[in-house]
């Protein structure tokens, strides 16, 4: 009996130890943990001294900045980043806009963010959670904007639709019990969402105390993330990344758009950092260029009405979706409507910014340590998380630079 309890048990250990050499194997599909802190300027870890993330970041790579795509606002970034495309290519073109070929009456559809959950056809692309549930692997996303969308006709196995009430902790707690799951349920890829230090950052702004504060609690979470992904029996690679970072505002520099004399031939959307001006159907290009030259006029160095050049620069030329006419401003600038913006901090500005600048850092068995990358668009993390997953079908992106892969291990 002895005997046959010895072999009992010699035959659980090398089962045991089988599975997981094979789940750590070099031919296995790695395990990818990527975590947005939205509003993270690039420079947070240091001006607020986020020592957890910092660690995390010695122990693999960190890009000087991640430069977001424009307008450097929430959600076109967020899915620029999950889709490897500009957001003139995978529609949301700001947090909130209108679609001229989408008729409303006498104006047109507008969308606002997590409107992808009611009619995913606002969007394109392909995220990354289809395109690994594509290659027959699970993935799995706790509130990344629009994961709760049906885009490509799919979801990804398991997600939550956004609840801004949600506990933080149970968010950490969920992704540590979905990498513990039996390997048959377990997702290969996770993408997490929180958004405390943009909200600090927009109420209070990027140098106050109270972000100060959020980027503490945000560091003790990251921290405490990294801590128990290190226990568990799979290894498992940290992607820490942001969408943007935040600046200065100032209530004197405020603009208030409904003060500029648009004619009612127009539907506005006032972005902060930029307005979308549509011409309504009936409205003609001598109306659009005579309220162009009218808005010129008025402007006296607070901003710029964009010429069709810059418009292309930032890859944001007239569609649809971005206006007939684009109006941009610089901080402490900010555009207001008859609802003023009473915070201290914005962004959506210029991309290229220093302010404006994201976190990137990763850290796990794919990536090299300790190495700063040179500023890098975020347009790479796509390919490059395809590339750390050994994903097969990779659909092409915008990203047209491998910056992200001079940190992997090859």
């Amino acid at each position: 009996m002895k005997t046959k309890g010895l072999w009992a048990a010699l035959c659980v250990m090398f089962i045991t130890g089988a599975v997981q050499a094979e789940e750590a194997g070099p031919n296995q599909t790695p395990y990818v943990v990527m975590i947005s802190l939205d509003g993270f300027r690039h420079d947070y870890v240091e001006k607020h001294q986020a020592k957890r993330i910092g660690e995390i970041a010695k122990s693999g790579v960190r890009a000087e900045k991640m430069i977001p795509a424009y307008p450097s606002n929430t959600f076109p970034n967020h899915i620029s980043l999950i889709t490897g495309l500009l957001p003139v290519n995978h529609g949301i073109v700001n947090n909130a806009f209108y679609d001229k070929s989408r008729p409303a009456g006498d104006s047109y559809a507008r969308y606002s963010m997590g409107k992808g959950y009611g009619d995913s056809t606002w969007l394109s692309g392909m995220p990354f959670w289809n395109l690994v549930e594509f290659n027959g692997i699970k993935a799995a996303t706790y509130f990344w904007p629009e994961s709760d969308a049906r885009i490509n006709g799919n979801l990804p196995s398991y997600h939550f639709h956004y609840s801004k009430y949600a506990d933080y902790q149970n968010r950490v707690n969920q992704i540590v019990e979905w990498l513990s799951l039996p390997e048959v349920s377990r997702p290969h890829f996770i993408a997490g969402y929180f958004s405390l230090t943009d909200t600090i950052g927009h109420k209070y702004g990027p140098n106050a105390r109270e972000t100060y504060e959020a980027v503490q609690r945000m560091d003790g979470l990251i921290g405490q993330l990294y801590d128990r992904l290190q226990k568990l029996s799979v290894p498992v690679n940290l992607v820490i990344v942001s969408d943007h970072g935040m600046a200065e505002i100032n209530d004197d520099a405020k603009i208030d758009v409904t003060k500029l004399g648009i004619p009612d031939d127009f539907v506005v959307e006032i972005r902060g950092a930029q307005t979308l001006i549509y011409g309504k159907p009936d409205t003609t290009k001598k109306q659009i260029d005579a309220l162009k030259s009218q808005l010129a006029n008025k402007a006296d160095g607070r901003y710029t009405v964009m010429s069709d050049s810059r418009r292309d620069e930032v890859s944001m030329p007239v569609t649809s979706r971005t206006g007939d006419i684009m109006l941009e401003l610089l901080p402490p600038a900010y555009f207001v409507g008859a609802k003023a913006h009473d915070g201290h901090g914005a962004h959506g500005f210029d991309n290229t910014l220093d302010d404006m600048g994201a976190t990137f850092i990763a850290a796990g068995p794919a990536f090299k340590k300790g190495m700063t990358l040179p500023p890098m668009k975020n347009l790479e993390v796509f390919p490059g998380l395809a590339k750390v997953m050994k994903l097969e079908y990779v659909p092409q992106t915008d990203s047209g630079s491998k910056t992200f892969e001079q940190g992997l291990i090859k």
